[in-house]
């Protein structure tokens, strides 16, 4: 043994964003190990952010996509990238190739998540991680499938909403649970109940598996198992369409006097927002973060 690290062969072409996921799919198919999608233009003047609003023109891919292909050592590269081409009837792209050094993929995944301060005495602490305050509430909290880690501003939003405005002794709802985390937090911060509602199934089990890890009471399902009810607090961490949408259904949820929390929003997108719940409540920017704003307000009494 000679103690140099193995290497695994890699390669990067640009395509147009509506032939991004036929390559994509081609070159798994094809043998690849991993493909992922990037913006070549990133970190330049000509950056095209997104940010996956669903229903809007655009979103999804970058009109120029990187695509970033890794293969086995012993991989005949050449072929599958043949392969590929083939089956998608285009001809073998110019690509450049490097090599990926091997090393532990979990470790350099974990370093990359470091414990998150929402506030003062306020943290989320990845399991791998000593928590830096031991006396401070800590959720402990590792990345998975489902969305909600803390590190993303609207998620930071809620938990900073949740802690400051206060849920001790009440009844909350966090509708698009995701991870689970708000559901949580809402739990150690003393909520008397808390329900957590999400489309996805793995979701769901993501955020009871979270749960039981932080000792917390708090239960999760599908929509349809809501049962009949309202709450003192609703908090949805979604995005500005689908709030939209789930206004009346939200806004069913927040007893009279009650308070909603809304993020997942656009600086642009929150008076169409505040439109569609003016029925209900009339919504007020309560902070905002890195050009998303979180929208609250409480329920009016009916006429």
């Amino acid at each position: 043994m000679s103690g140099r690290h193995a290497s695994f062969p890699a390669l990067r072409f640009d395509v147009d964003a509506q032939d991004a996921e036929r390559w994509s799919d081609a070159l798994l198919d094809a043998g690849a190990l991993s493909v992922d999608l990037s913006d070549p233009r990133a970190d330049t003047a000509a950056e095209t952010p997104l940010y996956g609003e669903p229903g809007e023109p655009g979103a999804g891919l970058w009109p120029l996509s990187r695509i970033n292909a890794l293969f086995a050592a012993d991989a005949d590269v050449d072929r599958m990238l043949s392969d590929a081409a083939a089956a998608i009837g285009a001809a073998a792209p110019l690509c450049e190739r490097y090599p990926v050094a091997e090393q532990d993929w979990v470790r350099e995944t974990q370093r990359q998540f470091e414990p998150i301060e929402i506030g003062a005495g306020f943290w989320i602490v990845p399991s791998w991680c000593v928590p830096p305050d031991p006396a401070a509430i800590n959720l402990a909290l590792d990345p998975g499938l489902a969305f909600g880690t803390g590190s993303h501003p609207t998620t930071r939003l809620c938990l900073a909403w949740l802690r400051e405005t206060g849920v001790a002794g009440a009844r909350v709802l966090d509708y698009g649970c995701g991870s689970g985390i708000l559901a949580i937090a809402a739990a150690r911060l003393g909520a008397r109940e808390v329900r957590g509602i999400d489309v996805d199934p793995q979701a769901i089990r993501a955020s009871t598996d979270n749960a039981r890890s932080n000792g917390v009471a708090a239960h999760f399902s599908l929509p349809d198992a809501l049962g009949p009810g309202r709450y003192d607090q609703v908090v949805a961490n979604i995005l500005a369409n689908p709030l939209i949408v789930l206004a009346p259904a939200l806004s069913a949820r927040v007893r009279e006097g009650g308070r909603i929390a809304l993020s997942g929003i656009l600086d642009d997108q929150q008076a169409a927002v505040s439109e569609a719940y003016a029925r209900w409540f009339t919504l007020a920017p309560w902070r905002r973060a890195d050009g998303w704003v979180l929208l609250h307000g409480e329920r009016r009494a009916a006429p």
